[in-house]
């Protein structure tokens, strides 16, 4: 068994989507950032890339490269998990805890965790998402962005 953590955060900025863990949350703003911004997903590719050893999402798919401009969070993820599965890996369970004055996020984390699931390639209750406010301290609590936080735990093969 392989554990790693992960965090990321960005804050609002522009007209685009806010996307977390894959899904589309409506909100006024997005998350400034050169991919999508969906920092649900980068803490997990992190978390995901430590247990396994492999550096981080930045190694990995740096943001000076053109090629991730605006990228789908969920494709470099895609690309993890190939990783994971080419070295003997697979998930056996992640956690991950969303921190956001706002938007409220309760009624998106069902979802999210179905996306993650997905992606993860594990059932969904081996997948947690959980999301909490900083009691407005902080960049979160004062509603200049979000950020997240992800631990991952992974064995080798593909079943229990």
């Amino acid at each position: 068994m392989l554990i790693g953590q992960g965090i990321d955060a960005h804050r609002f900025g522009g007209d685009r989507p806010l996307v977390l863990a894959g899904v589309q949350v409506p909100h006024d703003q997005g998350l400034e950032a050169h991919s999508d911004g969906d920092v649900a997903i980068h803490a997990l590719c992190d978390a995901l890339l430590g247990a396994a050893g492999l550096g981080d999402i930045g190694h990995h798919f740096p943001d000076t490269d053109a090629a991730y401009a605006g990228i789908d969070s969920r494709i470099l993820l895609g690309r993890v998990m190939a990783s994971l599965a080419e070295r003997g890996l697979a998930v056996h369970n992640a956690d991950l805890t969303l921190v956001a004055q706002r938007p409220k996020l309760a009624p998106h984390i069902s979802a999210m965790v179905q996306v993650l699931a997905s992606d993860l390639n594990c059932p969904a209750e081996r997948v947690s998402v959980k999301a909490t406010t900083m009691e407005r301290m902080g960049f979160t609590g004062r509603g200049e962005g979000i950020a997240a936080f992800a631990v991952v735990l992974l064995r080798e093969g593909s079943e229990d």
